[in-house]
């Protein structure tokens, strides 16, 4: 049974600096692309960064400079650094994983982000 169990969100004031922590288990963690969502309230959910397998990486344009995606095969855990955060950067931020060779996706469930003075 796949699991991603997201963690390491919570309340930072803007400016300020997180980092989401992503771990998988029951897949190929290696031969999966690994991802991050988020979803403001009202919004549709949105990409914010991708990482392959061999540890290529693709960003939001909203994000780029300011957000690193991040991986450890070895722990089977995907990061996401985020600084210079900013309101509009409050969401629920979803990890997912999709092998490179399947088009099935696999989510976890979540965790909240909230960037608030």
């Amino acid at each position: 049974q796949v699991q991603l169990v997201e963690s390491g969100g919570g309340l930072v004031q803007p400016g300020g600096s997180l980092t989401l922590s992503c771990a998988a288990s029951g897949i190929v963690f290696s031969s999966a692309a690994m991802s991050w969502y988020r979803q403001a309230p009202g919004k549709e959910r949105e990409l914010v960064a991708t990482i392959t397998g061999t540890g290529v990486t693709n960003y939001a344009d909203s994000v780029k400079g300011r957000f690193t995606i991040s991986r450890d095969n070895a722990k089977n855990t995907v990061y996401l650094l985020m600084n210079s955060l900013n309101p509009e950067a409050t969401a629920v931020y979803f990890c997912s994983g999709r092998h490179f060779w399947s088009s099935v996706t696999y989510w976890g469930q979540g965790t909240q982000v909230t960037v608030s003075s």
